[in-house]
């Protein structure tokens, strides 16, 4: 059965001014309905906790087939573990998560922490830094570069690129017309880097020993290169400024991590609550399908809303309010299911590092005025100027 009156709304969910801040904007489709027709952006936006995650646990109805929101990319995307579902999503996902997990994970955590720990007493020293540029962009440039063995110029590009990668996954606007050549550069290298061009023993050798015995198909192994570069820096970048921004904003709250350290992976999973990297995500309906009350029609594209259910007061206490106690576990921002963030444990490794280093070396930090980056995909802030620190 469906409702008589479709929910709709003339919302641009790309447009700058939802970009800069879209709860205001989420918090009206939420009370609207569950599922929310969006004209200007030709999809059917999720709005609540729970529709969201049972969307993003049925991937056979709610297919990875359409991720981004312009055709041209979702095309580009097409046999990538990303947009790719179960059975053929079974064997790219293990050769892009091979090395990726927690056994793998618990060899590279010394590295990562003293990688942290040398940039913050650096910074701490210098006493005045952007904390995005010095920093949140830094560390992962760092790990993910050693991590896959990008050398060389490709290197000095990946920061650029990877913004460039989730640009392009918007729809058709000014930012992904603006960054189609970026992306592109990063397409062709990807499609033209042999196992010769990256380092000795890192993990995008291995994906290549991986094509070669036959585990995946070689034509493979240069989009889950792709996929390390493109997806492996930007949300982490964008995770580790936004926890940096909220602490700052909320000193009551980094004070509670400095007197207790066991905190920091609560404070995360909040940073990640409170603010989702990832501004929203398509899915290709593959069957009509009822949600809450409302028909979807087979071929339409959804329109996956994190930070929305993520601020769902139907699920989450008080959501606007930044608690690093409350360790909301079960936070969309990673994702859910066969399609959850592959890369989550490494991107935790970095932001426990990074908040460990600073609980530890700082005892007060004041910031400036934060500059929002406006991406179509991720939301991330572009500069946070660390005015004053005040060492432990």
């Amino acid at each position: 059965m469906t409702v008589e009156t479709l929910a709709s709304s003339n919302l641009d969910l790309f447009a700058d001014e939802v970009l800069l801040d879209p709860y205001p904007h989420f918090a009206q489709l939420r009370e609207q309905a569950a599922v929310v027709r969006l004209p200007t952006n030709d999809v059917w936006a999720l709005t609540r906790y729970e529709h969201i995650r049972e969307a993003l646990a049925s991937w056979a109805v709610f297919s990875s087939n359409a991720v981004a929101f312009n055709d041209q990319m979702n095309q580009a995307l097409a046999g990538t573990s990303l947009a790719t579902d179960p059975p053929d999503h079974q064997a790219l996902r293990s050769a892009l998560t091979e090395n990726l997990s927690p056994r793998a994970l618990r060899k590279l955590k010394g590295d990562i922490d003293a990688k942290a720990d040398a940039l913050v007493a650096r910074l701490v020293e210098r006493g005045s830094f952007d904390a995005i540029d010095d920093l949140a962009r830094e560390l992962p440039l760092q790990v993910v570069a050693d991590l896959i063995g990008v050398q060389g110029e490709a290197r000095a590009n990946m920061l650029r690129w990877a913004d460039a990668a989730f640009n392009v996954l918007g729809p058709m606007n000014q930012r992904t017309v603006e960054n189609f050549p970026i992306a592109g550069e990063l397409f062709q290298w990807s499609l033209q880097v042999q196992a010769k061009d990256l380092a000795e023993g890192s993990m995008g050798r291995a994906i290549f020993d991986a094509g070669e015995r036959g585990d995946i198909p070689r034509e493979s192994c240069g989009h889950i290169i792709h996929q390390y570069v493109g997806a492996g820096t930007d949300t982490t970048i964008a995770s580790i400024g936004n926890a940096l921004a909220q602490l700052a904003a909320h000193p009551d709250q980094y004070e509670l991590l400095r007197q207790d350290p066991s905190l920091i992976p609560s404070a995360f999973n909040e940073v990640l609550r409170y603010e989702a990297p990832v501004h929203a995500f398509g899915r290709l309906v593959k069957e009509d399908v009822e949600v809450d009350g409302t028909l979807i029609p087979a071929g339409s594209q959804v329109a996956i809303l994190f930070g929305s259910g993520n601020r769902d007061p139907r699920h989450y206490e008080n959501p606007d309010a930044f608690d690093v106690r409350r360790n909301p576990v079960d936070h969309l921002s990673f994702g859910y299911g066969v399609h959850g963030c592959a890369g989550q444990g490494l991107a935790r490794l970095q932001a426990f590092a990074v908040l460990e280093a600073l609980t530890r070396r700082v005892r007060r930090f004041a910031v400036g005025q934060p500059e929002r980056h406006l991406s179509n995909m991720t939301r991330s802030l572009d500069k946070l100027p660390v005015v004053e620190v005040e060492p432990v």
